[in-house]
């Protein structure tokens, strides 16, 4: 999401009728967002972003000061390998099986002109 339609939909979320988007807002932010839009579409994304919303609304007026932030539901954390040294293919080794070489590197064929 570009910049101008985050801007756009923070404008519309810091509205005190949040619950309430019209359908010109609606029709502005597919027009910035070059969505081709009929009447009968605006109408249907006008009610559907009123209800998400007004149920936004009504979470931020829940007391969530004893609340933790959550990044993830679950309690889950990388499992990485250690970082250690390994020997790995020579050039030689690695260029053994190529079907052509050159100058220590694979040969391709062009793909440019």
């Amino acid at each position: 999401m570009c910049h101008k339609h985050k801007v756009m939909l923070l404008k519309m979320w810091r509205c005190k009728h949040m619950a309430k988007i019209t359908k010109d807002q609606v029709k502005q932010l597919a027009d910035v967002s070059q969505i081709a839009m009929t009447d009968e579409e605006a109408e249907d994304y006008t009610e559907e972003l009123s209800s998400i919303f007004k149920f936004a609304s009504q979470l931020q007026e829940l007391n969530t000061d004893d609340v933790e932030p959550t990044i993830h539901v679950l309690d889950e954390t990388n499992v990485l390998r250690k970082d250690e040294a390994k020997t790995w293919l020579t050039q030689d080794e690695a260029l053994k099986n190529a079907p052509e070489k050159q100058d220590g590197f694979f040969k391709v064929p062009s793909i440019l002109e």
